[in-house]
Order: C-alpha cells, then structure tokens, then sequence
C-alpha cells in the first residue's frame, strides 16, 4: 500500500488525478494495478490522499459517470472522444457529484484549466466547460430540496424521468 505525499495544492492533486485516469484508459489498467506496480507518474511523486480520492472514486463511478457524459454531450460518441477530455470529464463529474466540499463551480473552473493544459485539440476548454455546465444545470435542476449527499443514490437524482 502506497504512503499518500505530504498535503499537495488540490489544482496539484487534480493534475495528478487525471494523470492517473488517462494512464488507466491509455494502458487499459484498473485502478488498483495502476498503485499496486507503480505506474503512476514518478517524478510528480506518490498520489496525495485527495488525488486518490478523486481517482478511485471516478473508477469506481465509471459506469454511471460514462452515461452522463454520453447523455450530456452533444454530437460526441464517448468511444470518439479524445482520451485526454474524457478523463477531465471524469475526474471533475465525480468530484461535483460525491466531493461535497467542492462547489461545482470550482470544480469545472479547474477542469476547465487541465483541458487548456492537456486537451486534445485547441477547443477541449470550450467542450469540457459545455459539458460539465449543462451536468451542472441537472445537478442544480435536480437537487432542489435535497441535501448534498456523497453515497451512490444521490446519482439516480440525475436520471431522465417521463411521465407515462
């Protein structure tokens, strides 16, 4: 079991999240593989407890992060979707949804700022910002009377509904 670093800045500990979340989707590894034989990024150091946090739980979400995103994204197939913005995606869906401490805001403004930083083309921001406002707007549309929850259920809140 891998010792967390010292306290690292959360923007540090985001970077090294999605760091860790294209090598998964790069090299087809779980998550516990990516720990347990070392292959997160060495000169950046050991993930910090908050970079975990953030890549296990995105891991463990995938499936239901995944469908948001193909649900949220217009024209964009995920399996098409560059590696690089589909992890930002990831990473900050998670985070808005399960990271309670976290305003929404903050979250897409950083994963904004890894997009301009590794996106895949010169209009990851612009998609990436789309993306996570439009999951934003249900999150808020959704959550009106509910308390900020970090268990799974709070994800069915986000479900389309049509009255039959």
């Amino acid at each position: 079991m891998l010792e967390a670093a010292p306290y690292r800045q959360r923007s540090d500990s985001r970077r090294m999240a999605f760091q860790l979340l294209f090598s998964a989707e790069m090299n087809n590894l779980p998550a516990d593989i990516l720990f347990d034989e070392g292959y997160y990024c060495e000169e950046i150091g050991l993930p910090c407890d908050f970079s975990r946090l953030l890549f296990v739980g995105a891991c463990e979400h995938l499936g239901r992060i995944d469908q948001l995103i193909a649900d949220t994204s217009i024209d964009w197939q995920l399996s098409r979707m560059p590696l690089a913005d589909k992890a930002i995606l990831r990473l900050a869906i998670f985070e808005m949804l399960f990271v309670d401490d976290v305003p929404i805001g903050v979250s897409i403004d950083e994963a904004v700022e890894l997009a301009k930083e590794f996106g895949a083309q010169e209009k990851s921001p612009v998609f990436v910002n789309g993306v996570l406002g439009r999951i934003a707007q249900r999150i808020e549309e959704n959550a009106k009377g509910l308390a900020p929850s970090t268990d799974a259920s709070n994800l069915t809140v986000l479900e389309e509904t049509t009255d039959d």
